[in-house]
């Protein structure tokens, strides 16, 4: 690359807030020269992706089930090998070695007060002939499960999460001994059996009720969307808010000679054996169930009254596994960076499935296909991009995110060093489009989605999210709030999907995106997961799929050829006052609370001494939280939200008064210190009891999952009444904002000084 040369060019490098038509005006990180070639090749990038091509790509991908260590796995892996070569992409397979265990043996019984032996498969359809290939199906099963054997009673615990738990307790109920079974929904399901075995339970059982997702949410497969009454949800259930990946090589990646550890030492490895139910094979074991009726707001859709138990309901729940390891394929393609190769955009989506995965992963992976085409097709036009485009399809990503984290950690140095962003998809429908991950790239997708059209109203995919957003406000606030932002609504990461291990262990900037919200359906993690649905109840025509692939082949475009990283810290300044808020409030809410409940416990025990009618209960006063010192994370939001107006000053002046000029040294330094600014986020010690978990503003709850918790640290603290750890961990979040602040202050240094030189 030739230096910048023109003041103009600095002076344009960065955009102030603001609204521009579509297709049209500069673009965040480009100068108005070449933000006008960037356009005339997003132009060109546009109108490539094709419907009918994904059509086609989904309906090889998804004709046979290819869940991980499956021939159908390892020759889907090799098509879409060929396809990357076909275009013209440097293109291989990188293999590494997971643990993957399939079951031997299943048996779910109730024993008493009447016999009852659950099925566990899902039935064929005549209508679907994909859900007759049952010789290629992997059973219905939790992946990791440990193996058991046991006979207990049932006690259900509803969607077995922390309140459920403490409402039995009020209940006067226990689940020491017994096996549990809970509804799938309202978390992620590796908790349900983590805190069942943390609670005592011997065996968990998890079943989709159809007030959930069945028939009392819509028509059920074949006839509607929703999942049937036999209709099973397949899952992993590792400890994944401890760390991802494969739970032998915690760090390392499955190479074939990695170190491993002992299985039974692997702490991500539930200790309770889980086993997932449909609807029909749950409700024998729910009616049999006495004791107390379900509290309020626990019964579902089944035709029965809920009780609680335990008893007399008795349950015999036996598992078996084949614990082995399985090759992973990561189907990896590479497009060389004609200026900055060692600056890389990383851009992913998975290839496996639990069965054949039309909707999850296939809608999205296709997406990357026709990026892929299309890159192809501009490479033969003459286009290059400046930074190096990884295109990535994950294997293993069901049984818990594996390809990635694998890949990943073995490639942790050099991600550590060039990566600049890491896009990822897992799925896609029909609706808005949705976000979440880094505040700092909030403007460039919002920017990219200005200059994509949604396919059904036709106005910007912007334009359709953002008036989304302020019809689903609930509250007047929240309605004038998303009136008033420019951005899309990009949403805190939590897990769940192949972004994991870059945004949580490496800090590296990173995007979830996905159309949505108007193909709600229950064929999730089911044999009903395929064609035949996808094509009549999600994105029939191919169309979304087509604007997916706009969507993040512009963004990605964009980050690999911005003259300067597109980074906006602003929102992340805004992040981080918000969630100041909410943390303080939370412990201002817990010192109120058991304020309240003392004071209830003194005005008992004083009628009690007064009353000899009534027997004195010794009482136990908690400890009321002491105030705890925010300073250091008050003060680094403060430096923060200072250091961010100062960047977005010395752009503002550069861009009005010129500059002189900016070689390619200072852009250089310029893209390396907002590099390290996006990682001070994310300091090597990490979270406390999961270190692998880096970043400070954002984790997957420890007991949520795939729901986030923002400034994790300290919320988590508070909430588990650790009160040294709430201020030891606010001090290091307020250390890590200090750090992102004097990185962006040297990069205004560096803008101010080229201003002063070029007026």
């Amino acid at each position: 690359m030739l230096p910048i040369r023109s003041a103009a060019i600095l002076s344009a490098l960065l955009l102030a807030p603001g609204t521009v038509p579509p297709g049209d005006g500069p673009i965040r990180g480009f100068s108005s020269a070449t933000a006008r070639t960037q356009r005339e090749w997003e132009t060109k990038f546009q109108a490539i992706p094709n419907p009918d091509s994904l059509r086609e790509y989904m309906r090889v991908l998804s004709a046979r089930p290819h869940h991980l260590g499956s021939p159908r796995d390892s020759a889907n892996a090799v098509w879409l090998l060929e396809r990357f070569r076909s275009w013209g992409l440097d293109a291989r397979i990188e293999t590494f070695h997971v643990l993957f265990p399939t079951p031997r043996e299943r048996v779910v019984e109730l024993l008493a007060p009447t016999r009852f032996t659950a099925r566990l498969r899902e039935p064929a359809l005549k209508e679907d002939p994909a859900s007759s290939q049952q010789a290629e199906q992997l059973p219905t099963y939790n992946a990791y499960s440990a193996d058991g054997d046991v006979t207990a009673p049932l006690v259900f615990v509803n969607y077995g999460i922390p309140e459920d738990y403490d409402q039995l307790e009020r209940l006067g109920v226990s689940v020491k001994g017994a096996i549990v079974i809970a509804k799938y929904g309202r978390s992620w399901r590796g908790i349900k059996p983590k805190l069942a075995a943390e609670h005592g339970a011997v065996g968990c059982l998890i079943y989709s009720d159809p007030g959930d997702d069945g028939y009392h949410a819509g028509d059920t497969y074949p006839a509607g969307p929703f999942r049937p009454r036999d209709g099973v949800q397949r899952g992993s259930v590792l400890d994944m808010p401890l760390f991802a990946g494969d739970p032998l090589t915690p760090g390392v990646g499955a190479t074939r000679d990695a170190k491993r550890l002992d299985r039974s030492a692997a702490p991500t490895l539930p200790t309770i054996p889980v086993q997932p139910l449909s609807a029909a094979d749950a409700q024998p074991l729910l009616a049999a169930l006495g004791g107390r009726p379900a509290p309020p707001g626990w019964a579902g859709g089944l035709p029965i009254t809920y009780h609680v138990g335990p008893g007399p309901a008795r349950v015999h729940l036996k598992l078996r596994f084949d614990w082995r390891l399985v090759p992973a394929y990561d189907v990896v393609a590479r497009i060389p960076g004609a200026e900055r190769p060692d600056e890389w955009v990383v851009r992913g989506n998975h290839h496996d499935a639990w069965v054949n995965g039309a909707e999850d992963p296939v809608s999205g992976a296709i997406a990357v296909l026709e990026e892929a085409r299309a890159y192809g097709a501009l490479l033969k036009q003459g286009w290059r991009p400046r930074r190096t485009i990884v295109l990535a399809l994950w294997d293993g990503e069901e049984p818990m995110l594996l390809g990635s984290t694998e890949w990943a950690e073995t490639h942790a140095n050099e991600l550590s060093r060039k990566a600049v962003a890491y896009l990822n998809t897992d799925g896609n429908g029909r609706g808005r489009l949705g976000a979440d991950g880094s505040p700092s790239l909030a403007r460039l997708v919002s920017e990219v989605a200005r200059d994509v059209t949604d396919p059904e109203t036709k106005m910007s995919v912007w334009k359709r999210s953002h008036l989304g957003e302020v019809a689903a406000a609930r509250t007047a606030d929240r309605r004038r709030e998303a009136r008033e932002r420019s951005d899309l609504l990009v949403e805190p990461m939590g897990s769940g999907s192949d972004y994991t291990v870059f945004y949580h262990h490496l800090g590296i900037p990173s995007l979830n995106l996905g159309f949505g919200g108007e193909d709600d359906g229950g064929i999730y993690h089911s044999i009903y997961d395929s064609f035949r649905w996808y094509t009549m109840f999600s994105d029939t025509a191919f169309v979304y799929g087509r604007a997916l692939a706009q969507t993040v082949g512009l963004a990605t475009m964009r980050l690999a050829s911005a003259d300067l990283l597109p980074y906006e810290f602003s929102r992340l300044s805004d992040r981080v006052d918000v969630n100041l808020k909410e943390v303080q409030d939370l412990l201002t809410a817990m010192r109120d609370s058991i304020a309240e409940q003392n004071r209830q416990v003194e005005e008992s025990t004083f009628v009690a001494m007064n009353d000899p009618r009534r027997p004195l209960v010794p009482s136990v006063r908690e400890p009321v939280p002491p105030f705890l010192s925010f300073a250091p994370l008050q003060n680094g939001a403060t430096r923060l939200k200072s250091a961010t107006s100062r960047f977005e000053s010395a752009y503002t002046a550069a861009m009005k008064d010129g500059a002189s000029a900016l070689d390619t040294a200072r852009v250089s330094r310029l893209n390396g210190l907002l590099l390290r600014a996006e990682r001070a986020l994310a300091p090597v010690d990490g979270l406390p009891r999961r270190p692998w978990y880096r970043q400070l503003i954002a984790a997957p709850g420890w007991y949520t999952g795939y729901t986030p918790k923002t400034m994790p640290g300290i919320r988590e603290a508070i909430e588990a009444k650790r009160w040294s750890e709430a201020e030891t961990e606010a001090a290091e979040l307020g250390r890590a904002l200090q750090e992102e602040a004097k990185l962006l202050d040297e990069a205004s240094t560096i803008l101010e000084q080229s201003t002063r030189e070029g007026s």
